[in-house]
């Protein structure tokens, strides 16, 4: 083990490293919020095609991301392994983001579509390279049990912040006068934000620990392999994937939820989905080292069951309180996001865990991996939220509509988005947490992991 690895991180560490975090949150949260109902609501495109639209990048991540972990394997440069893809990606993302929101005026519907998709496959193109080396660095950066999760407590803050941050797009299209051009200068605005998070990360972590490259990092096919055959690592992440179809699903559904379900509030639309973003985004910050500390008590496991029941009951409530008043709602939406944070932080603290253990049995470095495995899941996850979302929506016969067109949604189209808002999310939720149940790598364990890795070979 690298003596660089078993030193406590500076607080410089700690924070440079997490400012990555807050333009990958900016970046999740907006199109994740926004840009079916861009599609259907300003662009005029049908429920099922914008569904389409959001889910087929996602999927083209599922190739791209272990192939990224590959290459950041085997990487030489003066900058480390991971850097210099902090550097690139940081860079091409928010250029990329600020197109994806300036869509032309094309002359139908599905001109604009085929736009929108190609503006979205590089966004998830450059989200990759920035991101599977990002999530890569900890398990570099750090080998204490604790310490991992400090540095993913520092990595959700700021996430939570680049959330809250993502959260306002709404007021910002509305602030710029709405429709298209209100998105174009939102798309403008949120990438520049985006730029300064990516980037302080690449700045922040150059005197981090870091691994040398690998000889011969595994192929495409190997890596799925080695990722099936750990199974602590096969089951954390079956079950990341299935709690991200959760918030994948309700993180779609909220502008739609805010606009065509909650009863009479005085706000408007824009500014409800604001309001509400704020309600979940506020509890996660507040609660993330509570549940730190709580994890050191019961351990990271037990602590991520806890976090994400407090998320379904939340979820569930929803269903409810959107007929009772605005207050109810955001009462509501505060205990989601307090499930919400551990749901978050539990999962990358329990990463690096299942990492090192493979280095232990294999004697390798596979950062790049795993993260390239797990991004792949974490993406194809929320792709599969935003498809089962817009699927119910087209299902239950949602209307589409061009830019300040007013529609009178069916009672069935109400019901779709209410369900794709509170009970579809709990169920998958709680369907996680069953499948969690199989995972077997405590701090005992992970202690064992760590005093092997420390013996001298032979």
């Amino acid at each position: 083990m690298d003596p660089s690895e078993s030193r406590p991180l500076t607080r410089g560490q700690i924070f440079g490293y997490g400012l990555g975090a807050l333009g990958t949150g900016v970046y999740s949260t907006v199109p994740g919020l926004l840009l079916v109902y861009y599609m259907t609501d300003t662009l005029a495109i049908a429920a099922g095609l914008a569904g389409l639209a959001a889910v087929i990048p996602r999927v083209w991540d599922v190739v791209t991301d272990p192939l990224m972990g590959m290459i950041s394997d085997r990487t030489r440069s003066t900058m480390g392994r991971r850097r210099p893809y902090l550097l690139l990606g940081g860079i091409l993302l928010p250029l990329a983001f600020a197109a994806l929101f300036a869509t032309p005026s094309l002359s139908s519907p599905a001109a604009m579509f085929a736009y929108v998709l190609a503006m979205y496959v590089a966004c998830a193109t450059a989200f990759t390279i920035y991101a599977v080396p990002y999530t890569a660095m900890p398990a570099e950066m750090t080998r204490d049990y604790h310490g991992g999760t400090s540095l993913m407590s520092a990595r959700m803050a700021l996430m939570t912040v680049g959330i809250l941050l993502g959260g306002t797009a709404p007021m910002l299209v509305k602030a710029a006068g709405g429709g298209a051009g209100g998105y174009r200068l939102m798309g403008l605005c949120i990438g520049g934000v985006m730029m300064l998070g990516l980037l302080g990360a690449f700045i922040g972590t150059r005197n981090a620990p870091q691994a040398r490259a690998q000889q011969d990092p595994p192929k495409w096919r190997e890596q799925l392999a080695i990722a099936r055959r750990n199974k602590p690592f096969a089951t954390l992440l079956v079950a990341y994937v299935t709690q991200l179809v959760s918030v994948g699903c309700i993180l779609t559904s909220v502008p739609f939820f805010a606009k065509y379900v909650v009863v009479a509030s005085g706000f408007a639309s824009e500014d409800l989905v604001t309001i509400l973003f704020l309600c979940l985004v506020v509890p996660t910050v507040l609660t993330m080292a509570p549940w730190t500390a709580f994890s050191k008590r019961v351990g990271k496991r037990s602590a991520l069951l806890c976090s994400q029941a407090t998320f379904a009951l939340g979820a569930c409530g929803l269903w409810w309180t959107a007929q009772l008043s605005i207050w109810a709602v955001a009462i509501n939406t505060a205990v989601i996001g307090v499930g919400f944070a551990g749901t978050q932080l539990f999962p990358y603290a329990m990463l690096p865990d299942t990492i090192l253990l493979d280095q232990v049995r294999s004697g390798m470095r596979r950062e790049g991996v795993y993260s390239g495995v797990w991004t792949a899941g974490d993406k194809g996850g929320q792709a599969l939220g935003v498809g089962v979302a817009s699927g119910l929506l087209a299902l239950t016969g949602f209307i589409e509509s061009g830019a300040g067109q007013l529609i009178d949604q069916p009672q069935l189209a109400r019901t779709g988005i209410a369900l794709a808002s509170s009970f579809v999310p709990a169920c998958m939720m709680l369907l996680s947490a069953l499948l969690l149940r199989r995972y077997r790598l405590g701090r005992e364990q992970v202690a064992n992991l760590e005093s092997q890795l420390g013996q001298p070979a032979g």
